[in-house]
This record gives C-alpha cells, structure tokens and sequence, in this order.
C-alpha cells in the first residue's frame, strides 16, 4: 500500500463537452475535475493532439500523456504515449523525488 504525504492536484484533459463530463464524473465517483476541450485547443498548445492507429484505422486524437508541475507551474517532468501499467508508481516516484530535492 502506497503511504505517501504528497499533495497533488490531478487534472485530466478530454475532448468531450462539459455535459458528457459530468455524466462520467458521477458514474464513477471521480474525486478530481475533468478539463474539457472539444475543440483541441489546449492539447494542441501542450503537443498532445495528434494522429493515432488502432486497427488498422487512422484517426485525429488525445494522445495520453502526463504533465508533472511543480508549485510554481514549472514543468518537472512529462511522460507521454502513456500504458496504464506502472504510470501511477513513476509518476508517484518522480512526486517523491521532486519532494526530497525541495526538502534539501
């Protein structure tokens, strides 16, 4: 069990209008805010809109990525063509880091 006493805000960027949003926020409980941004702009400025295959098929899409800042808005790190598996124990580890460098 992961007992860190890091403090992050987590926000995650879709594509989807804010109705659609909220639907997903109360179907799954979610504790943190979705950004919506139907017109692709803010993933454009950030690089994460772009072409994406699955299939077979060619598609124009949010590529997943992970954007870590530090308190000052400052980019730490950025991970990006992300996989589910182990992202969360890099991310939590780079957090974990970033803490140790600031605590000297």
């Amino acid at each position: 069990m992961l007992n860190y006493e890091h403090f992050c805000f987590c926000r995650y960027l879709r594509p989807d209008d804010l109705k659609s949003h909220g639907k997903f926020i109360a179907e799954h409980s979610l504790p943190y805010l979705l950004l919506s941004d139907p017109d692709h702009q803010a993933a454009e400025l950030f690089g994460v809109w772009g072409l994406k295959k699955l299939y077979g098929r060619e598609y124009m899409g949010l590529i997943r990525s992970t954007f870590l800042l530090d308190e000052e808005g400052r980019l730490v790190q950025e991970w990006r063509n992300i996989r589910v598996k182990g992202h969360v124990r890099n991310v939590l580890d780079a957090v974990k880091a970033m803490d140790g460098a600031h605590s000297g």
